[in-house]
């Protein structure tokens, strides 16, 4: 059993994180509203219906956002720094105890054998029918994966699976994008 060193909700808070740090007060506020719209037209679109989904990051994203903003009010911070915001130390805490967990679990239920850590991403698979008109909407569904590779792997096992909704000779791969980390970030 793996043991994952981030989550896709944790790459999208640690995102934000990232990209909030040594802004000021009135731009995490436009951030936020960014978030939101993002959020919005993520809540307008068709449904995932795995996680993690466009919605499922979106909505991570803007309340992280909300939170940055929350704590820069308070601390009445000039700009936003991760070293006074108790939360952030906090969640690095808590995700190294459950993945030191999720390790003792694992090692336990394979018999001893050393234990995998893996660092993964989120990416974007868009997808469209191939036969389809032109203007005809693209299917959208994200997938945690450690490369852009395995992410289409396990796409094309998505589209390809029997019985699926989305029979692999009906629909062609048109673009695998890396969503979390945002690119160039940390990995």
């Amino acid at each position: 059993m793996p043991v994952y060193e981030y989550h896709p909700d944790e790459l999208a808070r640690f995102s934000v994180v990232r990209q909030a740090t040594g802004l000021t007060l009135s731009e995490v506020e436009e951030r936020l509203r960014a978030a939101q719209d993002r959020e919005d037209r993520a809540r307008a679109a068709p449904q995932e219906p795995r996680k993690p989904t466009e919605l499922d990051i979106a909505s991570c994203q803007r309340l992280e956002w909300t939170r940055i903003e929350r704590v820069m009010t308070e601390q009445r911070m000039a700009a936003y720094s991760p070293v006074e915001d108790r939360r952030v130390g906090r969640r690095e805490e808590q995700r190294v105890q459950r993945m030191a967990a999720e390790a003792a679990r694992s090692e336990q239920m394979d018999g001893g054998l050393p234990v995998e850590v893996l660092r993964h991403r989120v990416n974007r698979i868009t997808a469209r029918p191939a036969t389809a008109p032109a203007g005809e909407e693209a299917l959208v569904r994200h997938v945690f994966a450690a490369s852009a590779g395995a992410a289409v792997e396990h796409a094309a096992g998505m589209f390809g699976r029997p019985g699926s909704a989305y029979p692999a000779s009906e629909y062609r791969i048109m673009s695998v994008e890396q969503v979390l980390p945002e690119p160039g970030e940390f990995f």
